[in-house]
């Protein structure tokens, strides 16, 4: 059920694991497309029990569809909601069981990335600071890479400490400490900033390497503009949409 009448505000549900994603997708809207309504839905201890199982199971996946169904009928009287989108990256299975549940857009959150990094070339290095996302990440990648024809030459790097740095509140050393490990990549196409916190440090790494440096928020943001523009609209540079 979609909220939105072509001209109106689209309404986008955003659905976090880590409330430090909170953050970086809003700016990421302030920034590309304030036009879009965007409300959050936190469970933190999605990422908890992930990290306790060591793998996605038949009950996170049950978990994630019925906040699908939930998040999908979210709205006033006659509206539902038009497009989801997933700030989680280390749940790519539970996510595509919502897609296949649901008719309207659900985003996971690095898959625009993904596509931006590999139409820049075929080497890319994946930077996670949570160590459970980088397999199910890996394999997304894998997915989007077979989805678009891409040949794919991946590395992975966990940056240890830096998410810990976040929750403490030492955005500094957290973005240090991505910016280092950055700089010590191999040369490649482009590296991409896989977790929607990181996106922060996105400025100071890009100062330490040569290639591109994307980062998930700001790629997903302009993905779902895509998708729910009205037909007919035009958009300027920074994604306003004009009738």
């Amino acid at each position: 059920m979609s909220a939105s009448s072509p001209g109106s505000r689209p309404r986008i549900m955003l659905v976090h694991a880590l409330k430090e994603a909170v953050g970086p997708i809003h700016d990421a809207f302030a920034s590309e497309w304030p036009q879009a309504r965007a409300y959050d839905l936190l469970d933190t201890s999605l990422s908890d029990d992930l990290a306790a199982d060591g793998a996605i199971t038949h009950g996170m996946v049950e978990r994630f569809r019925a906040i699908g169904r939930y998040a999908a009928d979210t709205g006033s009287s006659g509206g539902g909601t038009d497009a989801i989108l997933f700030t989680c990256s280390a749940f790519g299975a539970a996510i595509d069981a919502v897609k296949a549940d649901l008719a309207i857009p659900v985003l996971k959150p690095n898959e625009a990335a993904f596509a931006e990094a590999l139409a820049l070339g075929p080497r890319i290095a994946l930077v996670v600071t949570f160590p459970p996302a980088l397999s199910a990440m890996s394999a997304d990648m894998k997915q989007v890479a077979e989805e678009t024809g891409s040949d794919l030459h991946l590395e992975g790097y966990v940056v240890e400490g830096a998410l810990d740095a976040l929750k403490r509140g030492d955005t500094e050393r957290h973005d240090a400490l991505i910016a280092a490990a950055v700089s010590t990549l191999p040369q490649g196409d482009a590296v991409v900033l896989g977790h929607f916190s990181m996106a922060r440090a996105a400025p100071t790494a890009a100062r330490r390497t040569g290639v591109p440096v994307l980062t998930t928020p700001a790629s997903a943001v302009s993905r779902l503009r895509t998708l729910l523009a009205p037909r007919g609209s035009v958009e300027d540079t920074r994604g306003r949409v004009r009738d």
